[in-house]
């Protein structure tokens, strides 16, 4: 499970305005079921003005990564994450990742004891369509147990991306080498038919950067090459079994959850 940081983005019920365009950001909690890992489902769905767009949780070189700050929740041991699939935008040669207009967000909060949930804190996220806006957002609510099925929940969990077990996606390998600055991973992903998808890297460390991929085909392989730098410009070392990657086609979206040593 994912504890609880500042870079997580969670719920939110307000509406901001900033800058000379009018984004018109909403931000709903949509309430759920119990789940069978003894959570709470809930959802958060933003809604924008017609064009504008907001960032996944990894944003690409040109997005704004959401953050959160807990502030007064209570009852909340950790929370998970369900994360849609996201859409890849290509401005002015760079890559973003988000959505656009609105989505949902499942979220699944589990909680330390019997009594109430309570989210309260507040929320950064970027908000973009020809202009950025930084978007800061409080909330402060309590999570109902059981309110039964939502069917935007429903719909966002549907289309989370394949898991690499469903996807049949062979044994990950990673491969890591020192650089001027800090570390270059090599991914490589056997895949059938691969060609023109994007392919997101993460570590699980949040302070390290990882540029966009540089990314080739051949042999029934994906061989994704990225660069790693600490923002603070120390060294550090990588975590295989942390390693995060996506593969977003125009058929097909894939989460695969680590790799090993060649």
């Amino acid at each position: 499970m994912n504890k609880l940081t500042p870079f997580a983005l969670i719920i939110a019920v307000s509406t901001a305005q900033a800058g000379p365009m009018d984004h018109d950001t909403t931000l709903t909690i949509l309430t759920g079921l119990q789940t069978a890992r003894g959570g709470v489902m809930a959802g958060l769905r933003i809604d924008m003005a017609d064009g504008w767009k907001t960032y996944w949780r990894a944003p690409g070189d040109a997005g704004i990564p959401p953050q959160i700050q807990w502030g007064g929740s209570r009852n909340v041991e950790s929370v998970v994450f369900h994360w849609p699939v996201p859409e890849v935008f290509n401005q002015d040669g760079m890559r973003s990742i988000g959505y656009h207009d609105t989505v949902t967000i499942p979220v699944e909060v589990f909680p330390n004891d019997a009594g109430d949930i309570r989210l309260s804190g507040t929320m950064n996220i970027g908000v973009c369509d020809e202009i950025c806006v930084p978007v800061n957002l409080s909330f402060d609510t309590v999570l109902p147990r059981d309110a039964g099925r939502n069917s935007a929940i429903l719909a966002a969990l549907i289309n989370r991306p394949s898991t690499a077990t469903a996807a049949a996606v062979g044994d990950v390998t990673c491969t890591l080498s020192p650089i001027t600055d800090g570390l270059q991973i090599t991914a490589s992903i056997p895949v059938s038919n691969g060609g023109n998808e994007d392919i997101i890297l993460e570590t699980s460390d949040p302070y390290v950067w990882v540029s966009e991929p540089s990314v080739t085909y051949g042999n029934g392989m994906i061989t994704a090459t990225s660069d790693l730098i600490h923002v603070d410009g120390t060294g550090f070392a990588i975590d295989r079994s942390g390693v995060r990657i996506t593969v977003l086609g125009q058929s097909r979206a894939v989460d695969i959850r680590g790799c090993t040593a060649p």
